[in-house]
Formats: C-alpha cells, sequence, structure tokens
C-alpha cells in the first residue's frame, strides 16, 4: 500500500514539473499593463491554511506597472494575462478578484498582506526578476519569491527559504514592513 501511495505522489509530481508554461502573448501583455498611483512597493502576499499553516506565496509589485508573482499558482483569470507565472495588468478590480480567489471557502485561506514601499529602481529590479525568472514547479512558491527578493540591491538579510511563514516572518523584520490581514469578513482596501 505504501508503495502504491509513494508511485501515485511521483506521478502526480512529474505531471506537475512538465505542465506547459503559459505566455500570453506581446499585445495581451502590453495592453493589460497598469501603473498604480501608490508609490512604488512590494507586497509580499502569505496565504495561510486553516490550520495556520503557510500554504502559498506571491508578491505583488508595483513599478513601472503592477504585476503580481505568483510563482506555481492557480489563479487564472481571461482579463489578466500570463507569462511564466507573472500576472498584469493588477488593476484594483484584477487585485481584488485574485484575494476574492485566495479567500474563497474551499480555500479557507487567511491572507497575510505586508508592504514595503521601495525606490523606484529596487521596484524596476524587482520586475525584472519576476519577468526574467522562467515558470516554477509546484511546492517552490516561496523558494522562489524569496530568491527574488535575495536578489534585490538593499535586501542581504533575506536569503532563499522554503516555507512560506519563515519567509513572511523573516521579510516583517525589516525596517518599514506594513503587515496586515485579509480573510472573507474583512474588506479588500
Amino acid at each position: 500500500m505504501r508503495l502504491w501511495v509513494m508511485a501515485i505522489c511521483a506521478v502526480l509530481t512529474l505531471g506537475a514539473c512538465v505542465a506547459p508554461p503559459v505566455w500570453a502573448p506581446d499585445e495581451a501583455a502590453a495592453n493589460a499593463a497598469y501603473r498604480d498611483n501608490s508609490p512604488p512597493r512590494l507586497t509580499l502576499i502569505t496565504m495561510t491554511g486553516p490550520g495556520g499553516s503557510g500554504v502559498h506565496t506571491s508578491l505583488l509589485i508595483n513599478g513601472s506597472q503592477r504585476v503580481i508573482f505568483d510563482p506555481a499558482g492557480s489563479f487564472t483569470d481571461a482579463l489578466v494575462p500570463e507569462r511564466h507565472d507573472v500576472l498584469f495588468g493588477i488593476t484594483p478590480a484584477a487585485l481584488d478578484r485574485y484575494i476574492d480567489y485566495h479567500t474563497a471557502p474551499e480555500f479557507n485561506s487567511i491572507l497575510m498582506i505586508q508592504e514595503l514601499d521601495v525606490s523606484p529602481e529596487v521596484a524596476q529590479a524587482a520586475l525584472r526578476a519576476v519577468m526574467s525568472f522562467g515558470p516554477v514547479v509546484g511546492g517552490k512558491c516561496s523558494l522562489s519569491t524569496s530568491s527574488v527578493i535575495a536578489s534585490l540591491p538593499g535586501f542581504g538579510n533575506i536569503q532563499p527559504m522554503w516555507y512560506p511563514l519563515k519567509f513572511s516572518e523573516k521579510f516583517g523584520e525589516i525596517s518599514g514592513v506594513k503587515t496586515r490581514t485579509i480573510n472573507r469578513r474583512t474588506p479588500v482596501e
């Protein structure tokens, strides 16, 4: 029985590794580009499950445009083109849909939102880093996101790490980070 379960897990894992990458056409990504009027900002989004465990990590970047790096994420939206786990066109309405998706009853997640205002140069470096990162296989959302943050100037205290809550805790230690939580009962800002 144990061998049978291990075989099924191996097949499912390999299936995730060979999923075709998503690459929206140039025109779709360009037409969806959106720049929010808030300051250049990195926003770490950590989803926690019912038991309080970290289940997913993503990064909202507000630079010359606003995107979400959603490594190995499952969110899809006809109005949000995707290229290798980068979601384009993150308007306020698109962000609301993203948050609603992750706080839906079937996920029963609470989102920890950690915002950090950064220089325009750091925001642009983050955009370049996520756009060149490539597709991410399942289980590596926190590792991928923390690797991006660790590569940015001024983030030497961040090391690539596997666990969403440990990464969130380390990110929260950075001076200037503002943290809030969102669940189905709290409004989206």
